[in-house]
């Protein structure tokens, strides 16, 4: 399947996220996945995944980021100065292949974001970074489908490179409680709203992420 969105803005699209990962990256000094967090929370990868031309190609990807800090930092202080690059590393890469792999999936940020993080890109990078995009976008499509048994909850905690201990103690969810629904012996559908929200709020992603 294909995106919302007409493959004569597939390009820009692709360029943009890569500079945006770089910019967030280089200049902003934000992980990949915190900053693909905010992407999604913030509304933009909503509208990305729409089609919506002022999101995938009427802003640059550096002006995107900021867009994407003003939407989740209140206090977020002077912006770094744009980058100024003759070619392009690997955070530029990671979001060039990533926006590529949306794009032809067709899936939603959130569903990938819950198996794939810039972890697994960085380790393909070496491999992948000369083959193609179909290439790439298959492996990325094979990473995803090995570990759709895996719980949300888990693969989003995971990314974050959370201990359990730790999510217990950021969310104030009991840790015991917090194991059972990962392995699924309880299920976080049917979990208080409240306990819901507190997760959500420490994996920095929505309560629909972790519930559908």
């Amino acid at each position: 399947m294909r995106g919302a969105y007409s493959e004569i803005y597939l390009d820009d699209a692709m360029r943009n996220m890569g500079e945006m990962v770089e910019y967030g990256e280089e200049a902003c000094g934000l992980d990949q996945d915190l900053l693909l967090r905010m992407f999604v929370r913030s509304g933009y990868a909503d509208r990305w995944e729409k089609g919506d031309p002022r999101v995938i190609c009427g802003l640059s990807g550096t002006e995107l980021c900021r867009r994407l800090l003003e939407a989740t930092y209140a206090d977020r202080g002077a912006e770094p100065a744009p980058l100024v690059r003759y070619d392009t590393g690997e955070a530029y890469w990671r979001g060039f292949a990533l926006a590529y792999y949306q794009w032809r999936s067709g899936r939603t940020f959130p569903e990938i974001l819950a198996f794939i993080g810039g972890q697994d890109l960085q380790r393909m990078y070496p491999a992948y970074h000369t083959a193609s995009e179909e290439k790439t976008a298959d492996e990325l499509e094979a990473l995803l489908q090995r570990r759709g048994g895996i719980s949300r909850l888990q693969m989003y905690r995971k990314r974050l490179g959370m201990s359990q201990q730790e999510l217990a103690e950021r969310s104030g969810v009991n840790l015991r409680t917090l194991q059972e629904y990962e392995v699924g012996r309880k299920d976080v559908r049917r979990a208080a709203a409240e306990t819901v929200l507190s997760l959500a709020g420490a994996l920095w992603c929505s309560p629909s992420d972790l519930v559908n």
